[in-house]
């Protein structure tokens, strides 16, 4: 999964470093050891490498991640150097909750959450079956403490000092639904997790990959408000999926190395609400109207690509988890401070006249720093259009959500 380095890294067993200080009083020592004299320069997947750059193909996260870590562990390692040994401690000082854990999405999320140097703590939660999830993870030789919780008796536990909450509990789509066919469904849980979240955590930084996402969000949305928590720059829809999809999907048609593309995706996460905006890739590559018709409609139903091909086993579940595990890994950084992290995600905006936008963001301490109106100026002329066009069925999705917590009782 990594790049072959003659620096080794050895998680939980060759050297001892102090217990650091944090919110999970049972967090056992880190040990790190290098056998190289030179710095620490990257950390790509579970391997570091010396002369590898974080920009490499092999980097698990992405440049962007890889490169934060890199220079979280190397600064360490600069500060503590010796003749034969580097010692450094990572930051693993935050605790992350999945809620719907033992599901499709939510076990190899919390695989590839648990592989985060910067997660101490990993609290899994659902209905039913997460003990035997959380007894295997535990197993890995990674920093984060794995907790199982079942059940709502147990869901307050699990949400005690949580810095991330992330939902993708739910029903998955079958082949002929839509994803609003989930809604009285998922509507329900997602109303029920984020009352538990508004009681427990409120100022945890809340990831909603519950379907649909255009009216969950909403829903989240509206129960904090009647609870008096809600903070929107805290509140995410996870989108990154149509940003991993359309990345993949350009550098494929184009031919570019994977590493360097980069497609914003704005509106929504359903259907012709998703719109990838080709024009503003990055490296600037130029598409034929025949390209940006074939890619943008392959983006907009790529969750259906994945739940025919399943044939009725599940929907897309994998994919999901690695672009939830990116937008998780990408909030742990700006919560430990890094000042340069960018997203799409579903969240409160004003770039257009719709309460809930996806478009490009800047994530910092305290969740959304700043929306990213640019991307929206000096579309095409097909980007207007679908634009223009997605905003009604966004706007009814919105509405739905809102409307569905009204009608409901809030749970004290």
């Amino acid at each position: 999964m990594a790049a072959t380095s003659a620096t080794t890294l050895s998680i939980g067993s060759t050297a001892y470093l102090g217990p650091k200080s944090s919110s999970v009083s049972n967090a056992k020592p880190f040990g790190v050891r290098f056998n190289s004299s030179s710095y620490l320069r990257s950390f790509s997947g579970l391997k570091a490498a010396s002369s590898v750059s974080c920009e490499s193909d092999s980097s698990f996260f992405g440049r962007e991640s890889c490169a934060a870590i890199r220079q979280s562990f190397s600064t360490r390692a600069q500060k503590q150097e010796r003749d034969s040994w580097n010692y450094v401690q990572p930051q693993a000082s935050y605790k992350v909750a999945v809620l719907g854990a033992a599901g499709g999405i939510g076990q190899p999320l919390a695989l590839l959450i648990k592989m985060s140097p910067l997660v101490s703590a990993l609290n899994l939660y659902d209905i039913a079956n997460v003990k035997g999830v959380a007894a295997d993870l535990s197993h890995c030789n990674t920093p984060a403490q794995v907790s199982d919780f079942t059940g709502d008796k147990e869901l307050a536990s699990c949400l005690k000092d949580v810095n991330v909450v992330v939902i993708p509990a739910g029903v998955p789509r079958k082949p002929g639904m839509t994803r609003d066919d989930l809604f009285n469904i998922n509507a329900s849980i997602v109303k029920s997790l984020v009352e538990a979240v508004a009681d427990n955590c409120p100022d945890a930084f809340i990831h909603i990959i519950s379907n649909p996402v255009n009216s969950t969000v909403p829903i989240a949305a509206e129960v904090l408000k009647q609870k008096g928590v809600y903070n929107p720059k805290k509140l995410f829809g996870v989108t990154t999926l149509d940003v991993v999809r359309a990345n993949t999907f350009v550098a494929q048609q184009k031919k570019l190395r994977l590493i360097d593309v980069d497609v914003p995706v704005v509106g929504g996460h359903a259907g012709i609400t998703i719109l990838p905006l080709l024009s503003k890739t990055k490296p600037s590559v130029t598409f034929t109207d025949e390209e940006v018709q074939e890619l943008t409609v392959r983006i907009q139903n790529a969750g259906t690509e994945v739940v025919e091909a399943k044939a009725g086993a599940g929907s897309a579940t994998l994919s999901m988890a690695y672009a939830a595990a990116r937008f998780v890994e990408s909030s742990l950084r700006a919560l430990d401070g890094d000042s340069d992290v960018y997203e799409c995600s579903y969240v409160q905006s004003d770039v257009t006249e719709l309460p809930f936008f996806a478009s490009r963001i800047k994530i910092g301490k305290d969740g959304v720093e700043a929306v990213i109106k640019s991307d929206l100026q000096g579309l095409t002329e097909y980007e207007e259009k679908a634009l223009e066009a997605l905003k009604p069925e966004l706007k009814a999705s919105i509405e739905k959500g809102i409307n569905f917590v009204h009608k409901q009782p809030v749970a004290a």
